[in-house]
């Protein structure tokens, strides 16, 4: 039985793709399985110039990710063990560097891995009751798929460590207070309010949002002096660009842009 998803939107929708996860049994807990399809789901977004946006979400009610299994994870050895947490790790950063916008929709639970791969994803939805936590000190291990990185980069370092020292479970809105989710929704509402947003980023021109995630993504681990030459350097490939054009004959003719990511 499959446990990921893809739906291609269509009509005015056209170029945004669910991607879902759907292992109702162990609450979409990182198995062997979900992470060899996730990866390969991840392949095809990322080699299909007409995916615009990508919305990460779960088919399970009352859960988003409850971590990596540990029930496969209790039959292997140490070696083993890290093998597959490396990966977790690798898939998480390839989610990261899909070249489009990518949005999770959190509801009910993302605990330790399941955090860790919304913390993946460009933006981040969740309903008002999700729960979420870096939970792995209690289980005297630590984050080992990017959490302890991305985390502290996104709501600082100090609340990152106490989080994560203290592996509390915090509710939606003390996430959107931290920074750690960008848009809150009631309950159950969080993929409709992240497809709505992915609504917003749609009409864009395709290139210039994948420029420009490139540049954020590889400016914020550069000094500033650099990440403005990586910056200068995302813009002048935007110059050479259909869509620029088009974006400039649209503005002059006070039309909306027909942009085609070219």
């Amino acid at each position: 039985m499959m446990e990921i998803r893809l739906e291609r939107l269509g009509g005015e929708d056209a170029g945004i793709v669910l991607l879902g996860l759907d292992r109702p049994a162990a609450k979409n807990a990182l198995g062997h399985q979900l992470l060899s399809e996730f990866r390969e789901a991840l392949s095809i977004l990322g080699s299909d110039a007409g995916v615009r946006v990508v919305v990460v979400h779960s088919l399970v009610p009352g859960i988003f990710c409850a971590g990596a299994d540990l029930k496969e994870r209790a039959a292997m050895s140490p070696s083993e063990a890290a093998t597959f947490v490396q990966s977790i790790r690798t898939a998480f950063s390839e989610l990261q560097d899909l070249p489009m916008p990518t949005i999770a929709a959190i509801e009910g639970g993302a605990f330790g891995g399941g955090l860790e791969l919304a913390l993946a994803a460009d933006l981040r939805v969740a309903g008002s009751e999700a729960m979420m936590g870096l939970v792995e000190t209690a289980l005297a291990i630590i984050p080992g798929a990017g959490g302890t990185q991305r985390l502290p980069r996104l709501i600082g370092i100090s609340r990152a460590k106490e989080l994560i020292f203290t592996a509390r479970r915090i509710g939606a809105e003390e996430a959107g207070r931290l920074g750690l989710v960008d848009r809150l929704a009631a309950p159950g509402e969080a993929l409709p309010q992240a497809l709505m947003l992915a609504r917003e980023i749609l009409p864009n021109g395709p290139a210039a949002l994948r420029l420009a995630k490139q540049a954020g993504n590889r400016g914020s681990d550069l000094g500033l002096t650099s990440g403005l030459a990586f910056e200068q350097v995302c813009y002048a490939q935007v110059l050479s660009t259909q869509d620029r054009l088009e974006g400039l004959a649209a503005f002059r003719e006070k039309r909306n842009p027909r942009f085609r990511g070219e």
